[in-house]
């Protein structure tokens, strides 16, 4: 339904965590090398519990690799100096959402490529920012809303 595309994580926890939100609202998760962790890492599974091994994930060598693969679909680029708000957007199946790294964020070279595709989650100072797995879930699932698709209720 959606891609999710992390461009260069770093923390294996924040992976970890996105993969279990991806995997909870039936996205499939990309991830752009270089990453700053092995996959196999006990943070990294130990984020996304007993989960990991059904999230749907693949991983892209570089971003050309990504454009390629991903050919035709619509990009939307997270950042917190995107153009719009991410709620100003009518989302649709099949959309890439595009998430850069923890400390340096997306290239400012491909925010300014894409520039009306850029979108930002509006925040208060004084938080620079959102972690990475908090920002991915909140626009995954503002995605989902749109489509009319709920994740399954649990619980009474």
């Amino acid at each position: 339904m959606l891609h999710v595309v992390l461009y260069q994580p770093e923390i294996p926890q924040n992976t970890g965590n996105v993969g279990r939100s991806c995997l909870a609202a039936g996205a499939h998760l990309w991830l752009v090398r270089p990453l700053g962790f092995r996959l196999d890492q006990k943070h990294l599974r130990r984020a996304g519990l007993d989960y990991w091994q059904h999230v749907d994930c693949d991983v892209v060598d570089h971003w050309e690799s990504l454009c390629q693969r991903l050919a035709g679909r619509r990009f939307w680029y997270l950042s917190k100096s995107g153009r719009r708000e991410y709620t100003e957007v009518r989302f649709a199946p099949g959309d890439v959402l595009v998430f850069g790294s923890e400390t340096q964020g997306l290239p400012t070279s491909l925010l300014d490529q894409h520039a009306d595709q850029s979108l930002r989650i509006p925040i208060r100072s004084p938080v620079r920012s959102l972690n990475l797995a908090s920002a991915v879930a909140v626009v995954v699932f503002e995605a989902l809303r749109q489509f009319g698709t709920e994740p399954p209720a649990t619980g009474p």
